[in-house]
């Protein structure tokens, strides 16, 4: 997470641009029907954004006014569909800034690092694993949760640093090299945290992964004798 003293207004700027236009897409597709219908469903969207905003709040926050934590947007995506995911997202980022641990100001630009960044990768991991249609439940925790988490907290660390560089008010450290030896400190805990989440789901309750294709996953296979 980034605070809004690191970033230009431009980059403010830019950062709502891309967040809000998104976030409104997500609300008109959003299945509200369903989910004012459906009190599982409720409260599955609100203990899982309970949970987001507490896995937020545990986090590393450093002087130079940037802050480390877990994402985590790779599980509630697969558990809400990307959607609600980024409603959810929404929901506890306020919860945030309620609290002052996070500036309104940058909530564009954190928004876009840490909740669409997350949900488009996910998004497209689970729509590769679904286009193979595999039959083995493993392929789907690991390309659609540990797979994905990894290749999340990567690409949102990497443009992170990015956007820093560009505007020019945080102090890199002088030799980058030694920073890659960190990733891995970022990148396996966000894997192992939403692959096991995943996997707890996928075998103990399937029906709230909303991405999760159990017909095919959890079928009996065929046996010569009931083919005949």
């Amino acid at each position: 997470m980034i605070g809004a003293e690191l970033l230009s207004p431009f980059t403010l700027t830019v950062g709502w641009l891309l967040y809000v236009p998104v976030l409104l897409w997500a609300i008109a597709r959003a299945p509200w029907v369903e989910l004012f219908s459906d009190s599982r469903r409720q409260h599955l969207l609100f203990g899982t954004v309970f949970a987001l905003f507490l896995l937020w709040l545990v986090r590393r926050d450093f002087d130079t006014g940037v802050s480390y934590h877990f994402i985590g947007m790779t599980a509630v995506t697969l558990l809400l569909d990307w959607p609600l995911a980024i409603v959810g997202g929404l929901v506890a980022q306020i919860g945030l800034v309620l609290l002052g641990r996070q500036d309104l100001a940058a909530m564009g630009v954190n928004g876009a690092l840490l909740i669409l960044l997350p949900v488009l990768v996910t998004e497209g991991c689970a729509l590769l694993v679904e286009r193979a249609q595999p039959r083995n439940p493993f392929v789907y925790i690991f390309c659609s949760g540990f797979f994905a988490a990894a290749l999340s907290a990567l690409l949102c660390l990497l443009l992170a640093l990015g956007v820093l560089w560009f505007d020019e008010r945080f102090a890199l450290p002088e030799w980058l090299e030694d920073f890659v030896g960190y990733l891995w400190l970022i990148i396996f805990p966000e894997a192992f945290i939403n692959g096991m989440v995943i996997s707890a789901l996928v075998v103990f309750c399937p029906e709230w992964l909303e991405t999760f294709n159990r017909t095919r996953y959890l079928s009996a296979p065929w046996k010569d004798e009931d083919k005949s």
